[in-house]
């Protein structure tokens, strides 16, 4: 039996008869919604030969070695980037349960958007909290899908003590961010995870989403100052290293397009990439279009819904658009800039929309700027 929307057109309609070898008699249009939570029982069914193999999830060599004593050591020598779900998302809740149990770590403040039903990282925070440490969570109540599990595990982060933030009044709080704070010797050191997934196990290994582990010091100052912003402390009026929506994020994101731009009108060759679950914002377009006109080369790899229109003489020839369908839902915020050779990349939250580059709370679009750098693990 084959049921779709009413308005679908008849040449649509006879195709799907037609592909899916259905009795017209058994073919019915439908005004009502169409019951597709009816289609998971397909995954149920018990044919493997119709299943992907089974994914092998890898872990970086030098997190082999020492996850299981000190994951802070292998970040000190440099950044950790982390591909999922190719690989792990188990050195991400490391990180938090070696927090929660190390006695040299002073404090740990974390956002959280979508963690789901289960969470080992939101109980590694109540351990961390049960072992005297300091404990901050900016728990965002209005996650689309995980409201009821959000407000069930904040009020478990109150009962143990944890200081918890429910977002911010007209904005939400979109960012993947967390700070861990250390005492080493005579000093403090900060440890920062950026990403640009949820703090979830169960999409971890289902979406691709990039995550950095980084003890740089000017990125730790940045997420302290996010932090204090978003817990009262106060707003700062820049940044070091992040791109924060919604105070710098859409103005220097249109102030690098130009930058590819004055590239491409010198002689050089301006080249921008960016990967986005959607773009749905006109001002960014037509930058882009701008961009075009002037040479630079532009790709754009968009999951979702795209407002601009690629190959138009006149406007947007040097544009092309792709969108990546998979086994694994794209997630991942990539934004890259050739700069001249310089190149910079940032990963984030933040989509090329107006709620992310506008009005998503306080550091929804931070991106992370990472310059070429043989340090990179991953």
């Amino acid at each position: 039996m084959l049921l779709a929307a009413e308005q679908i057109s008849t040449r649509l309609f006879d195709i799907l008869i037609h592909n899916l070898s259905v009795l017209k008699e058994n073919a019915y249009r439908t005004g009502g919604p169409l019951a597709l939570g009816r289609l998971m029982e397909l995954a149920t069914i018990d044919r493997p030969d119709l299943r992907y193999a089974p994914l092998n999830q890898r872990i970086p060599t030098a997190l082999v070695k020492r996850r299981q004593s000190d994951i802070f050591a292998v970040v000190r020598q440099g950044d950790v980037l982390l591909h999922h779900p190719f690989e792990s998302f188990q050195p991400v809740v490391d990180f938090f349960e070696q927090a929660a149990s190390d006695p040299n770590v002073i404090s740990i403040r974390t956002t959280l958007y979508r963690v789901g039903p289960h969470s080992p990282v939101v109980e590694a925070l109540i351990a961390a909290r049960r072992n005297g440490k300091q404990v901050g969570a900016i728990v965002e109540l209005t996650a689309r899908f995980d409201e009821e599990s959000n407000v069930s595990w904040a009020r478990a982060l109150e009962e143990a003590g944890a200081h918890v933030v429910y977002g911010i009044v007209d904005l939400k709080v979109h960012a993947k961010l967390s700070l861990v704070v250390r005492r080493e010797g005579m000093t403090l050191r900060s440890y920062v995870h950026v990403s640009s997934g949820n703090y979830n196990t169960s999409t971890s290994k289902l979406y691709t989403d990039l995550s950095l582990l980084t003890a740089d010091e000017e990125i730790a100052a940045d997420a302290t100052d996010i932090f204090n912003y978003l817990t009262g402390y106060g707003e700062p009026e820049s940044f070091r290293r992040l791109l924060v929506a919604p105070g710098t994020l859409r103005h220097q994101l249109s102030e690098m397009i130009w930058r590819e731009i004055h590239i491409q009108n010198r002689g050089g060759q301006g080249h921008i990439i960016f990967k986005v679950n959607t773009f749905i914002d006109r001002r960014i377009a037509q930058l882009l279009y701008q961009a075009s006109l002037a040479g630079v080369r532009i790709d754009l790899l968009v999951r979702g819904a795209c407002c601009l229109r690629p190959g138009l003489d006149g406007a947007s020839r040097n544009i092309r658009v792709r969108s990546i369908v998979g086994r694994f839902l794209e997630h991942s915020r990539i934004y890259y800039f050739q700069n001249g050779g310089d190149e910079e990349v940032y990963i984030g939250s933040a989509d090329l929309m107006p709620r992310n580059l506008d009005s998503a709370g306080g550091s929804a679009g931070a991106g992370q700027i990472r310059r070429t750098d043989p340090q990179v693990a991953g």
